[in-house]
């Protein structure tokens, strides 16, 4: 190492690291085989350390290697301890090590924020032969100073009540059809949500809860919290009518580039996206969704406003204040984030979602979500009697999956609660207080995602001032979809700027 040798903002002593989490729809990321200098010039410019990872995933199972969750985590852990323990050949600051993701790397990089030094990892490290001591026999950490994470698929136990209740409600077409079993099932979940919410004990920045409460229309359209996602939704909505110059043209910006098959190959830098969710109607406003809408140009705020008011009035604009207000969700959800998936998005009926295979073993998909478990529980003799109801997706299939280990002997919900960053967070969460939660945070959302709910990153960004991490930088990108959104500039860039002035303080 050249002591005397800077680079950017840094030298040799001070430089940080980074480690893409480049795992779209929780898929492997391949070690590279040969490296590209173009597609991290920008971070080698800017004088960071880019440690490339394997990771293992969803995709990398077989009779012998496990790719289950929670592996890909645990391989980001032991790249983090094996970064430390070769400090003295490679240059930078070890304490300073950031992570990097979107959708389920963003996810992956929430967990890792979230769980540093966790026990829970502990046998899998040492399954894989993870470094735990430095040359001089001092413990090694794996708690990173920073996570990136951009549209983070997690909170996976309460997600399908969650997708139901944020968008759900208001869809009636599809799995949510009248008459299907599955429209039951999607109102049970729904009915669900509040108490699975109201259970984390969040609280806003003052300190005051944050609950949901019964409404005289629709399911639990009240309550603080209920407040707080609209005001988030509606500050979205402000944020862009501010960086924004009319005429506009909406474009699709840092849209997929991968299919969530891939992953792996050279390192580039740039996460790629998970395919799914669809555009929010009339065209994609700011990129949102993943269609090619048309592309409709907007002449004045007050005729984009009018397009957002088109089905029905939920935006009202004050010129002379320059900002709008929204009704609240149900209006929002309608006009801009549709439910793109069928219902139990995420622990499928049939075990048919990318995260049964997630929580699966081996290459067998598994259910894992306690609060589905309790609603078919509860609803499985009702939804009987209603239109496609099947015997194979009653609570039986629940309780076997949910009682099963991996090859480790860790049970389904430990190894939920070791991939729910809000596991360590919250209040009465057995998990808070076991782990070294990361300082810093950056999250970024593209608002109008039919991905998962609105409430995820919401969540997130509250546990973790709840919890004290004492640097949360949390936004919504109004019009984005399930991207690496950004209301101006690239995440590159944005990133590359975030990590430069958090490892400089």
């Amino acid at each position: 190492v050249n002591a005397s040798g800077a680079v950017g903002s840094f030298t040799a002593a001070t430089a940080p690291t980074v480690l893409p989490v480049n795992t779209p729809g929780y898929s492997a990321q391949k070690p590279p085989t040969e490296y590209s200098y173009d597609a991290i010039k920008a971070y080698m410019e800017a004088g960071f350390i880019y440690v490339h990872a394997g990771l293992r995933g969803k995709d990398s199972n077989s009779q012998t290697y496990s790719g289950n969750a929670p592996w890909g985590v645990a391989d980001l852990k032991a790249a983090v301890r094996y970064r430390r323990y070769n400090s003295a050949a490679v240059p930078g600051d070890a304490a300073k090590v950031y992570v990097f993701g979107h959708s389920g790397g963003g996810a992956q990089s929430a967990v890792a924020g979230a769980s540093g030094d966790s026990e829970l990892f502990a046998p899998y490290l040492a399954v894989l032969g993870a470094a735990t001591t430095d040359t001089s026999g001092k413990a090694l950490s794996d708690a990173v100073a920073g996570a990136m994470c951009w549209c983070p698929i997690t909170s996976l136990d309460g997600a399908n009540a969650a997708y139901e209740w944020n968008m759900g409600q208001f869809a009636s077409s599809g799995t949510r059809a009248e008459g299907t079993w599955t429209r039951a099932y999607s109102q049970d979940l729904a009915a669900a949500f509040p108490a699975y919410l109201n259970g984390l004990k969040l609280t806003d920045s003052q300190g005051r809860p944050l609950t949901l409460e019964s409404s005289s229309q629709g399911t639990y359209l009240s309550g603080s919290y209920y407040d707080h996602l609209v005001a988030v939704i509606q500050k979205s909505l402000n944020d862009f009518l501010a960086a924004t110059t009319f005429p506009y043209t909406p474009s699709s910006t840092e849209m997929a580039g991968m299919e969530p098959s891939g992953g792996g190959g050279t390192p580039s830098g740039t996460p790629p996206s998970d395919a799914g969710g669809t555009p929010p109607k009339g065209g994609t406003p700011g990129g949102g969704g993943q269609g090619s809408g048309e592309s409709i140009t907007y002449k004045t705020v007050e005729e984009y406003i009018a397009f957002l008011n088109s089905s029905s009035q939920w935006v009202t604009y004050d010129a002379s204040k320059k900002t709008a207000t929204i009704t609240g969700l149900q209006g929002f959800v309608t006009s801009q984030k549709n439910a793109s998936k069928d219902v139990g998005a995420f622990d499928g009926v049939g075990r048919t979602q990318t995260e049964n295979l997630v929580m699966g073993s081996g290459e067998n998909k598994q259910h894992f979500s306690s609060v589905s478990r309790e609603v078919i529980s509860k609803g499985q003799s009702r939804y009987a009697s209603l239109s496609g109801w099947n015997k194979d997706y009653g609570v039986a299939a629940y309780e076997k999956d949910l009682a099963a280990k991996d090859s480790v002997g860790t049970d389904m919900v430990t190894r939920v609660a070791m991939y729910d960053p809000l596991y360590y967070l919250t209040q009465d969460s057995k998990g808070r207080g076991s782990s070294t939660i990361a300082p810093a945070w950056r999250i970024r959302t593209g608002i109008t995602q039919g991905d998962t709910a609105s409430t995820v990153e919401v969540n997130l960004a509250l546990a973790l001032q709840q919890a004290g991490a004492g640097n949360v930088d949390f936004a919504t990108v109004w019009g984005q979809g399930h991207a690496m959104a950004e209301l101006t500039g690239t995440g590159e860039e944005n990133f590359i700027a975030w990590v430069t002035k958090q490892a400089a303080s």
